[in-house]
């Protein structure tokens, strides 16, 4: 091999290891690592809705009005079929008619500030059983779109911000 194709593949590896590197370490640590068995993940596709509401926790404008989130809504889909869907609670229907309920216990931000979170929840409730059924976590990842931007004018409207994420449902300890 020439000089310069060694070059160039040496620089082109390089890259491509820094790539990698800086990559795994953007991964966010509330939900790095995955605790249990991967039972299912479902990519959703939906909408983050939020309300124009007084703003009760900034004591310095108290009754400021500001988007607050309200509730999710989102389709689920697995292999490129609608399989469930994702809806207030937290909570996740499948099609075979299992359901989960979960509870936030770690966040940490999503890639840009329009991306919403990534998080981590532990399952409170099941429904039914099926492919959800034995979950016991889940996290939700690759986050892109989502939040609320720009001031709301008038108390009682609504924002719908479309966003998509990876939910990934695991059996085992968090």
């Amino acid at each position: 091999m020439k000089f310069h194709s060694k070059v160039l593949l040496n620089t082109a590896l390089s890259a491509a290891l820094l790539l990698t590197t800086e990559a795994v370490a953007q991964t966010p640590s509330a939900t790095s690592g995955r605790d249990g068995t991967e039972l299912v993940t479902l990519h959703a596709e939906g909408a983050q809705l939020y309300e124009c509401k007084p703003d009760s926790g900034n004591k310095r404008e108290a009754g400021a009005l500001t988007w607050q989130f309200r509730e999710p809504i989102a389709t689920l889909v697995l292999d490129g079929k609608t399989v469930g869907r994702h809806y207030a609670g937290p909570a996740w229907d499948y099609s075979d008619g299992s359901g989960v309920k979960g509870k936030v216990i770690s966040s940490t931000p999503g890639a840009t500030p329009n991306d919403i979170s990534w998080l981590k929840l532990e399952i409170v409730d099941h429904r039914n059983s099926g492919v959800l059924s034995s979950a016991t976590v889940v996290q939700r990842i690759n986050t892109r779109g989502g939040v609320a931007q720009g001031s709301c004018e008038r108390a009682g409207d609504f924002l719908s911000v479309p966003y998509s994420a990876d939910y990934v449902f695991l059996r085992g300890s968090m």
